[in-house]
């Protein structure tokens, strides 16, 4: 098990038109003037893989040190259901300004059209000034129709749910909810392992190439999911040196923890990979098997074998807050779902 520790990786940053200045001195780097909108943390899409900076596997792409022995990192359960494939993408994302108003297909949807993953995600604010607010979901039911009319009229934004939010603040986005983060918002993202997204409304603005952004309104569409919940934020409990449960899905789940003393994580039951996203503040992760240790900073992520998750985590001040995704094997309820999409479409 040698070559089994937590993977930390370079910089891998986006610019795009509504990203601001934020994300380069939270991850602790030199400041530019590129507008800095999402930093793709641990990634297998191809597209914009990610990039190992420690240790035995430096300088290797992740699916390399994946492809080398897909069970011991990724869990036995996992390597089956994805064929040895990451089924998760996380990022950091800074908004400036406005997103797109956006949907992402389901599973269904975006392997008949695009032989990939669906995309249910999820958001945690880190950061929010004063007055800021996101959409998600609808706040009226509307028809396929009206929705139609409403694009073409300017008027889509009349019959989205906004919702005013500050640090802390958790929505869970399954795939088909229409959303979009504003202006102002630095947040962290957990979500399936797809780079599909569909455009309904982007403002009449240009790209960074001074070009109008492609939308999609018709398969848009198809893809959306008109029903209307009483409530789209995440209420959970926020309790110290506790694994705190924010979300639970056939797609991942997500626990948040406010570390001030050494924490102990035992999470082989899970049969899974890890992937620790440091919030705020420094800490040692030391693997209890093999002893390695990493120091993840702030702004940084790493990904922990699924074959050595058993580790401490250590503040190296007052505090560290880690968001940590992952997929639980123990619950039956939880996997059946993707595990049945899988069999189906590899027919």
């Amino acid at each position: 098990m040698e070559n089994l520790y937590p993977l930390l990786f370079q910089p891998n940053l986006h610019p795009v038109v509504w990203g601001g200045r934020r994300l380069r001195p939270y991850k602790g780097l030199a400041s530019s003037a590129d507008p800095i909108g999402e930093s793709w943390e641990v990634s297998a899409v191809p597209s914009s893989t990610s990039i190992v900076s420690n240790g035995e596997w430096s300088g290797k792409q992740l699916t390399e040190v994946i492809a080398s022995d897909p069970q011991a990192w990724l869990g036995k359960s996992v390597a089956e259901r994805y064929g040895n494939r990451l089924p998760l993408l996380v990022k950091f994302i800074d908004a400036e300004k406005d997103l797109s108003i956006q949907v992402h297909p389901n599973d269904e949807m975006a392997m008949r059209r695009h032989g990939k993953m669906g995309k249910t995600e999820m958001w945690y604010v880190i950061d929010a000034q004063p007055g800021s607010f996101l959409y998600a979901g609808f706040n009226k039911q509307i028809t396929p129709e009206e929705y139609r009319q409403r694009v073409e009229n300017g008027t889509i934004m009349e019959v989205l749910a906004k919702h005013s939010v500050k640090p802390g603040d958790v929505f869970f986005l399954p795939a088909g909810r229409v959303h979009a983060i504003c202006g102002g918002i630095l947040l962290a993202e957990v979500q399936q392992s797809s780079d599909v997204t569909y455009r309904i409304y982007d403002y009449n603005r240009l790209g960074m190439d001074g070009k109008p952004r492609e939308l999609h309104t018709s398969l848009a569409a198809e893809a959306l999911d008109y029903e209307v919940q009483s409530e789209y934020r995440t209420v959970y409990r926020t309790r110290e040196n506790r694994a705190n449960h924010m979300i639970d899905s056939p797609y991942f789940s997500v626990r948040v923890t406010d570390i001030s003393r050494p924490f102990h994580r035992s999470l082989m039951k899970y049969d899974s990979f890890i992937i620790s996203m440091c919030i705020a503040g420094d800490c040692h992760i030391r693997m209890r098997a093999t002893g390695h240790e990493i120091l993840l900073h702030q702004g940084h992520s790493c990904m922990i074998p699924a074959a050595i998750a058993d580790y401490d985590v250590i503040p190296t001040g007052d505090h560290s807050l880690i968001l940590d995704a992952y997929l639980d094997n123990m619950d039956r309820s939880l996997t059946g779902m993707v595990t049945r999409f899988l069999h189906i479409t590899e027919k």
